[in-house]
C-alpha cells in the first residue's frame, strides 16, 4: 500500500482533515456556534484529558525497547509536559490559564482540579491511548506517538486557538497561551523527534503498521471530539 514514509505522512493528513478539520466538533467552534457555557464544558472536560496526557506518554515509554534512542524523544515530550522543571510551568498549571479565562469561577478540588464528573467520551480517549501500549511493539508505541497524536497536534490545537478567537467567545478575551504555545513549538518538535524513529523502517508491512497504527489512535481521539459535542450540544 505505501512505499515511502511520506506517502504515510499524505494518508495521515487526509485523514486528520476529514475527522478533525471538517469534523462538526470544529465546524461549530470556528463558526462561533457554541455558547460559552457549552465552551466552558469543553474547558473543563479536556482539562481531564490534557491532564492525563502525561501517562499516556508514560505508558509508551514502558512499551519502547532498553535503547535511548527509542525513549528519549518520548522522555523529551514528557519533560515538556512538567515545564522542563521550572516551577509552576507545567502543561497542567498553563492550561488553567485557559481555563480561568473561560470560566474564572470554575471549581476546583483540594488537588485543584475541576470537580464534577469526566466525561466518558474523555476517559473512554484516555483508556483506549494508554491500554493501546500494554501489547503494542515498539514501532506500534511509536507510531501511535508520533503519527496517531504528535504529526497533527499541532495543526488540531492551532485549530481550537483560531476557534477560540471568535469574537463571540471573547468578552473578556481569552487567554490562548496554552494552544499557541503547543501548536507553534511543542508540537512540531515532538513530532520530529519521533519521525527520526519511524522514517529508518522503510519495509513497506512497516510503513502499512504506522498507518493503521496512526489511524487507529487519530480517531479514537477524534471520537472523543464528536462525542463531546453531543454532550455540549445536548445540555444547552
Amino acid at each position: 500500500m505505501f512505499s515511502s514514509y511520506a506517502a504515510v505522512e499524505m494518508a495521515m493528513n487526509e485523514v486528520v482533515c476529514q475527522e478533525f478539520t471538517e469534523s462538526i466538533f470544529f465546524r461549530y467552534l470556528r463558526s462561533g456556534s457554541y455558547t460559552m457555557e457549552q465552551v466552558r464544558y469543553f474547558a473543563i472536560q479536556y482539562s481531564h484529558y490534557s491532564r492525563n496526557f502525561p501517562r499516556v506518554l508514560g505508558a509508551a515509554i514502558c512499551a519502547m525497547p532498553a535503547q535511548d534512542s527509542w525513549w528519549v524523544p518520548l522522555a523529551d515530550n514528557l519533560w515538556d509536559e512538567a515545564g522542563r522543571g521550572a516551577p509552576g510551568k507545567s502543561h497542567e498549571q498553563l492550561y488553567k490559564t485557559f481555563l480561568f479565562s473561560v470560566h474564572p469561577n470554575v471549581e476546583l478540588d483540594d488537588g485543584r482540579i475541576p470537580t464534577g464528573s469526566v466525561s466518558k467520551a474523555v476517559s473512554d480517549a484516555i483508556d483506549t491511548f494508554i491500554n493501546f501500549f500494554q501489547a503494542a511493539s515498539p514501532l506500534e508505541a511509536m507510531s501511535a506517538v508520533g503519527l496517531g497524536s504528535e504529526l497533527f497536534a499541532g495543526k488540531v490545537m492551532g485549530d481550537i486557538a483560531a476557534g477560540l478567537r471568535h469574537p463571540r467567545y471573547n468578552h473578556p478575551p481569552l487567554n490562548l497561551t496554552f494552544w499557541d504555545v503547543h501548536a507553534d513549538e511543542h508540537e512540531p518538535r515532538h513530532y520530529q523527534l519521533c519521525k527520526d524513529i519511524l522514517v529508518l523502517h522503510r519495509d513497506p508491512s512497516h510503513l502499512a503498521t504506522m498507518y493503521e497504527v496512526g489511524a487507529y489512535v487519530a480517531r479514537s481521539e477524534a471520537l472523543m471530539y464528536a462525542r463531546l459535542h453531543q454532550e455540549m450540544t445536548q445540555e444547552s
